[in-house]
């Protein structure tokens, strides 16, 4: 069942075009997605807004004019826009994922990934939304994998410690809370810097100049587009049972350090990878990073919930627009 709305068009004909008024179907289910500026946000926003969702997407400084500008510190305006929206299912995305930053600013991290994951939670029960709260493998400390849901969270860092805090704290504001732990992330970026897996492509790209790269820690480079549509899968589950709650993890097959990550990178595009030098040391700076978080997904699967796309496949659909000799695109893409 659909609702429908009146929706301003521009029509062209021969010699003229006009402003008219047509009917549009507005899906009956409702979505709001928080971060919905960000890397894993957009790719969520898109998976259900082309799957039948009415989404509504919030964020502070990037979000006008396509998204509802936001500050989740505000109490009054996350209550305002989710008794407003009367959302079915709320995606939490927003968080301050960058360890070191979380390091330098606890206090700021700690307001977000935790007071404000709290308050949307209880908004969320308040209107009886389904919230799905983004969580992270850091909060294990990687000496154990692969891990299930079930294992002790032993956070090495601060921004694993938010994360976990923040877990707590939804569940404790909202019975009716998916926990969904994931890796790092990569997919379709604005800019290099999005994500930790791309930012790596001008130095793969610049052959002339050698480049260190960590070959200790294992990562499982995960496409945002997968975490999406696990996460509307699971949105949908939960619609027909409501017994789909609690914590589930989802990340992507592939186990790579950050050096053989950008070899796949220089294979994908056809470039020389022989500049990059493995790192095999624990990194000294920087916060405390867990050797090998691995996540077991087998619950999520055992649901019939899942996509993965293979990474070489992912990373050049998400990095050709920033291919700097265009001569490679050729041999690449055709």
């Amino acid at each position: 069942m659909v609702g429908r709305e009146k929706e301003l068009r521009i029509r062209f004909a021969p010699g003229r075009c006009e402003l008219v008024e047509e009917d549009v179907d507005i899906p009956s289910r409702r979505i709001l997605i928080t971060g919905a500026t960000g890397l894993l946000g957009r790719a969520v926003f898109k998976e259900f807004n082309e799957n039948n969702w009415n989404a509504v997407g919030c964020g502070y400084r990037r979000a006008q004019p396509r998204f509802e500008q936001i500050n989740l510190l505000d109490s009054i305006a996350v209550h305002d826009i989710i008794h407003d929206f009367q959302p079915h299912v709320i995606v939490h995305c927003a968080a301050e994922r960058r360890p070191d930053i979380v390091e330098s600013q606890p206090d700021a991290a700690s307001q977000l990934n935790v007071a404000a994951s709290a308050n949307l939670a209880k908004e969320a029960a308040g209107v009886g939304a389904f919230l799905i709260y983004i969580s992270t493998d850091y909060v294990f400390d990687g000496t154990s994998p692969p891990y299930k849901e079930t294992d002790v969270p032993n956070p090495l860092n601060l921004y694993g410690k938010t994360k976990l805090e923040g877990e707590k704290a939804v569940l404790e504001n909202n019975e009716e809370t998916a926990v969904l732990r994931i890796p790092v992330l990569y997919g379709e970026v604005e800019r290099l810097e999005e994500s930790a897996v791309t930012v790596m492509f001008d130095k793969v790209q610049f052959s002339n100049k050698s480049a260190n790269m960590d070959h200790w820690q294992q990562r499982f480079p995960t496409n945002v587009k997968d975490v999406a549509a696990v996460c509307r899968q699971l949105a949908e589950k939960r619609m027909l049972d409501p017994s789909i709650k609690g914590t589930f993890h989802w990340s992507g097959n592939e186990q790579m350090t950050k050096y053989e990550m950008a070899c796949a990178i220089a294979d994908a595009f056809n470039l020389p990878s022989s500049h990059l030098r493995p790192i095999t040391d624990s990194p000294v700076v920087g916060a405390l990073r867990p050797k090998n978080a691995q996540l077991d997904c087998s619950k999520l699967e055992m649901l019939g919930i899942g996509q993965r796309t293979p990474f070489r496949a992912g990373i050049r659909e998400s990095l050709w627009p920033f291919l700097v000799d265009k001569r490679w695109r050729q041999t690449v893409f055709h």
